[in-house]
């Protein structure tokens, strides 16, 4: 894996390591996943090196000393099965040319303990993502650090990128395919599922792929009409109120809401006009008051 020889020196190791992983390393290559699995073999082939009674085995096996789950005693035993196919104990021909059980056996000798029931695939893991407002809505991507586990029940601290899809929903659920923990005997690794929890925004509301925000709006301006900037996702736009509005008026700008995760249209912003009364009036000011009071609706309280 790292491309050296059996036998080769720690500081050949060490160098070959350095090279692969600058190479390989996720930070280098962000967008290649073929890149990213690459490093973790090569992570995994450096632990390998690194230990004493495991290099030993890489010295004497080579690179099948460095799979997941290999026994070295076990691999022996097979071997000497293949020096003496027909002799020795246990052997003749009445056992055939591997011994006892036969090929099956054999394999289930060389990566130890039963063999194909060894095979199982890595436990799924679970994360949380806590995100901004705009963040969910707009789409983003995080770097998580998780414990990963692995074949030989150790663990392995790692970065995972994870790409957040515009409109994901709070307490909605992201999973990555192989990224869990490890398989065993070749067996695929388990997945990665993240729960996101998003965070309250101050001015907008979230309902299913629309917005709503509340618009304070003068007596002025909902009675004349009015021309107004208000905030979207995007930046801030105009939204033009008309002569008349009553407060609760919702007032809708197509698209400006959450976008989907699979494409297509967004959904809707909605302004929701609140009329804010003037107070502390001078006495000028209450006598214009005064003579809106014969424009006031004589039906104004007709349903009550």
């Amino acid at each position: 894996m790292l491309g050296v020889e059996p036998g080769a020196s720690d500081d050949e190791v060490r160098s070959a390591y350095r090279k692969l992983a600058r190479q390989y390393h996720p930070d280098v290559n962000p967008d290649d996943p073929t890149a990213e699995e690459r490093f973790k073999e090569i992570s995994e082939a450096y632990a390998v090196l690194s230990d004493a009674e495991k290099r030993a085995a890489y010295d004497e096996f080579g690179e099948a000393a460095t799979q997941g789950g290999f026994d070295a005693e076990a691999a022996r035993r097979s071997r000497e099965a293949f020096s003496h196919p027909f002799g020795g104990p246990g052997g003749g021909a009445e056992h055939g040319m591997f011994g006892g059980g036969g090929i099956e056996d054999l394999f289930s000798d060389l990566f130890g303990r039963g063999g194909r029931s060894q095979r199982r695939q890595g436990p799924d893991l679970e994360a949380e993502l806590e995100l901004d407002f705009v963040d969910a809505a707009r789409g983003v991507t995080r770097r998580l650090e998780l414990d990963r586990p692995r074949a030989n029940g150790m663990t392995r601290r790692e970065s995972v990128q994870v790409r957040i899809p515009p409109g994901v929903a709070d307490r909605g659920t992201i999973t990555l395919r192989g990224k869990g923990g490890e398989g065993r005997g070749g067996a695929p690794p388990g997945d990665l599922r993240c729960r996101v929890r998003v965070r309250p925004h101050p001015i907008f509301r979230r309902k299913d792929r629309n917005l709503e925000l509340d618009l304070p709006v003068s007596v002025s301006e909902a009675t004349l009409g009015a021309r107004i900037e208000i905030p979207t996702l995007e930046g801030r736009v105009t939204l033009s109120v008309p002569p008349g509005t009553d407060s609760g008026t919702r007032l809708r700008l197509r698209g400006k809401g959450v976008p989907r995760p699979a494409g297509g249209p967004a959904g809707d912003l909605y302004a929701v006009v609140q009329i804010r009364v003037p107070r502390g009036l001078d006495e000028d000011a209450r006598e214009g008051v005064e003579g809106l009071r014969r424009f006031d609706p004589s039906d104004l309280r007709s349903d009550l």
